[in-house]
């Protein structure tokens, strides 16, 4: 696996990746992590395709769902520890 991207934005950290004809989209937030798998063969532009892909819409999804994995995982935490 190796980095072939590192792109910047305010809330996380987003890396590209290249493992076995895929491209992995891995995008980061304190200690959650939300990761997603194309095979090369599905973009016609190659790592540019996967550029594209990561729109306005598409990030804001992303945040969202930092959140609620956020609250999801105090949730559980909290059931354990008291």
């Amino acid at each position: 696996m190796r980095i072939i991207a590192e792109l910047p934005h305010p809330d996380f950290k987003i890396s590209i990746l290249n493992m076995n004809q895929k491209f992995i989209i891995k995008i980061e937030q304190g200690t959650l992590e939300q990761s997603y798998k194309i095979p090369e063969m599905d973009l016609t532009e190659g790592v540019n395709s996967v550029f594209e892909l990561l729109d306005e819409a598409f990030l804001k999804t992303v945040s969202t769902r930092f959140i609620e994995m956020g609250k999801d995982f105090r949730e559980s935490y909290y059931r354990y520890n008291y």
